[in-house]
């Protein structure tokens, strides 16, 4: 009886009954049928329509915030259960190392965004994207720029090399903005995108229609979006156009494609010296690592002019010391098969055109290699090659620019200065990633101006980092992921940023009380209360945007300053010497310190007693605008600004507006204070 592969739509798992044409998809190492994949008979269209409808709708109810803790407590649950995932996962050829790339990685993405949104993005679900700007002369018309949710789906099309990481790197930006996700995994691996998509569903966390899995083709899908519907893509360049062609105007279209990564070997990085042995040991990494089979894997080692033959020498010896091919599920085997036999056959087709080309090899060949097997099993069954490094004599030779044998396979070629570098990089037309191994920080800055802009990322490796570095072929979520060019001209992760992507930006223009209602922030104009109790006596129950305080005068004297200036050592002329101070430019004679005013402004606006504020967390954007001579009164305005609680403390954050002014209403000064304020409050009682 054949087994079909389950898809995951409109809330409820489906299976389709029989397809004489589905894919057959076998173990790497075996050969054996793993699964068929068919989605015959499956409702597309109600699966686009259920994520419009039920998760925009569950999705929506919740603030950036709660979605953050949605993803810690699915990041918690696929972490319980990864070595079911590492254990599936070797049916694709992938050792235990490969997984932590693929699962680890994937559990990773969910943490990081999680806790990079509970940081970075406000309570509500509106993005503020840059300051205010002033469009009136009385302050009553104000502009900014803002983000809000899309009204569509995020569809991503995945490629087989990273089931889980591919799938969870878009989702979890995706989740984070309100966009409910369609995953359609490539089939090869479909498998293991099926197995970490039940453990979610059964978590029971999912809000409805956040999260569908389509196993299988996907015919007319395209047809189905509009705008305001998004579409990842990771795979070729060629099926990335294609796709691309077939969207409609208004949906959101960005592809991570295959290319010609680089890795160059500083001038300075002789035999012998750690950069040296770091590029050698990256090299061997990203032959190895998921068999070659990366988007970000190093394509061309880009080396001095004779030193090809130190760098083969040395990896040959790396890889004898460290690799063994085989079958993950065999104890010793440090590298796995390819994904199936026909991926094996596409590369040693493109190996063999770039041996047409010239190239020659000078570490390992295309013969199978003798592979570690499980008894009773045959080397032949499984999809197994070794490491290949192809030498070319000449850089520009097109078929080392243009050709990826998508798996253990680089090629070498030299420069002979580091201008030749760059332009060898620029030839691949665009990269995921370059990598260089220098400890010449002039090598570095050159290397940077020159091709920077043919890469997504660059990656400098020396003694200093070689330790900890995440690697060549490693994206974090922090930083992009995507390149120029071949490489796709997409971007992906990069923290808050891929968060953005899948929203819109838009301009807002209105009056401050206008825009305050609009984005949860108080503006400068907006209405305040300084009626009743004093904020700083509200817990965040009680706190609302625009609770105030203003303070009292306070005269600042010469003896004020001398004092602040000898108690602090900052005695600074413009503080101490009236001459000199005097024929400064920005001031009119001695004047108070910034840092002075500013105390004193807390201690004008501040309510001493213990109560809801439990700390002050910071101070930003601090500006000094109008200096205070001795003689000169201040007073501090103090508005709510910002209230963020916590989702997971009894206490959050609160943004407060200061604004400090003279006695002729000038602003001296202005900044945010932020305080920790507890959610609730019960003041002790006063015993008599």
């Amino acid at each position: 009886m054949m087994t079909f592969l389950p898809s995951y739509v409109k809330g409820a798992w489906w299976t389709p009954v029989e397809d004489p044409d589905a894919a057959v998809v076998r173990d790497a190492s075996t050969g054996d049928e793993v699964v068929r994949v068919s989605t015959k008979g499956l409702d597309l269209a109600g699966a686009v329509a259920f994520a419009r409808r039920e998760g925009q709708r569950s999705l929506g109810a919740l603030t950036f915030h709660q979605r953050a803790m949605v993803l810690k407590n699915l990041a918690i649950a696929l972490n319980e259960r990864r070595e079911e995932l590492y254990a599936l996962s070797m049916r694709s050829g992938s050792t235990r190392r490969d997984s932590l790339s693929d699962i680890d990685g994937g559990i990773g993405v969910l943490f990081t965004f999680s806790s990079k949104a509970r940081r970075e993005l406000p309570a509500g679900t509106v993005v503020l994207d840059g300051p205010v700007e002033p469009l009136s002369k009385d302050g009553s018309f104000l502009g900014r720029h803002v983000y809000t949710r899309l009204p569509g789906v995020a569809v991503q099309i995945n490629a087989f090399n990273f089931p889980m990481w591919g799938s969870l790197e878009k989702f979890a930006p995706a989740f984070l903005a309100g966009l409910p996700t369609i995953v359609k995994p490539a089939t090869p691996t479909a498998y293991i995108a099926e197995a970490w998509v039940r453990m979610l569903v059964e978590t029971g966390l999912l809000p409805e229609g956040a999260l569908q899995l389509v196993s299988g083709s996907v015919p007319g899908l395209f047809d189905l979006l509009d705008l305001g519907d998004t579409v990842g893509f990771t795979g070729s360049a060629s099926t990335a156009e294609r796709l691309r062609a077939q969207a409609k105007t208004g949906v959101r279209f960005t592809s991570e494609t295959d290319s010609i990564n680089a890795s160059i070997l500083g001038p300075d990085a002789v035999p012998g010296t750690p950069e040296f042995d770091a590029y050698v040991k990256q090299l061997l990494v990203e032959l190895t690592t998921k068999a070659g089979q990366k988007c970000t894997a190093i394509r061309r080692a880009i080396v001095p002019a004779g030193t090809t033959d130190a760098v083969a020498a040395a990896l040959r010896e790396k890889i004898a010391e460290r690799v063994v091919v085989g079958d993950p599920r065999v104890e010793g085997v440090t590298m796995g098969p390819l994904v199936s036999r026909e991926q094996r056959d596409e590369v040693l087709r493109q190996v063999a055109v770039l041996q047409d080309a010239g190239g020659r090899f000078v570490v390992g060949s295309a013969e199978a290699p003798d592979a570690c097997v499980a008894d009773g099993a045959s080397p032949a069954d499984g999809a197994f090659l070794e490491p290949m490094l192809l030498a070319f004599a000449d850089a520009t030779t097109p078929a080392v620019n243009d050709i990826e044998a998508f798996g253990p396979v680089a090629s070498i070629v030299e420069y002979t200065d580091v201008a030749e570098a760059a332009t060898i990089v620029g030839r691949g037309g665009g990269s995921l990633v370059t990598s260089v191994a220098t400890h010449d920080p002039g090598v570095a800055t050159e290397l940077l101006t020159r091709m920077g802009a043919m890469n997504g990322r660059v990656l400098f490796l020396d003694r200093d980092d070689a330790r900890t570095s995440t690697g060549h072929g490693a994206p974090v979520p922090h930083l992009v992921h995507g390149g120029p060019g071949r490489a796709g001209g997409g971007e992906e992760l990069g923290g808050i940023r891929s968060v953005l992507h899948s929203m819109q930006r838009t301009a807002i223009q209105g009056s401050p009380r206008m825009l305050t209602a609009l984005t949860g922030v108080w503006h400068p104009g907006a209405e305040t209360d300084t009626a009743g109790r004093h904020p700083f006596r509200k817990p965040l129950s009680d706190l609302r945007i625009g609770d105030a305080v203003e303070s009292a005068e306070r005269e600042v004297t010469l003896d004020d300053i001398e004092v602040f200036a000898n108690f602090t050592g900052d005695t600074f002329y413009a503080h101490m010497d009236e001459e000199s101070a005097a024929a400064n430019p920005f001031f009119p004679g001695r004047v108070a310190h910034g840092y002075l005013l500013v105390s004193w402004a807390a201690g004008l606006f501040v309510d001493p007693a213990p109560g809801p504020v439990l700390a002050n967390s910071g101070l930003e954007n601090l500006r000094f605008v109008t200096p205070v001579s001795p003689g000169d009164r201040i007073r501090v305005a103090l508005t709510a600004k910002q209230i963020t609680p916590r989702e997971t403390d009894e206490y959050g954050e609160v943004r407060w507006d200061a604004v400090i002014h003279n006695q002729d209403d000038e602003i001296v000064a202005q900044y945010d204070v932020l305080t920790l304020v507890a959610k609730t409050w019960q003041p002790a009682e006063v015993l008599v």
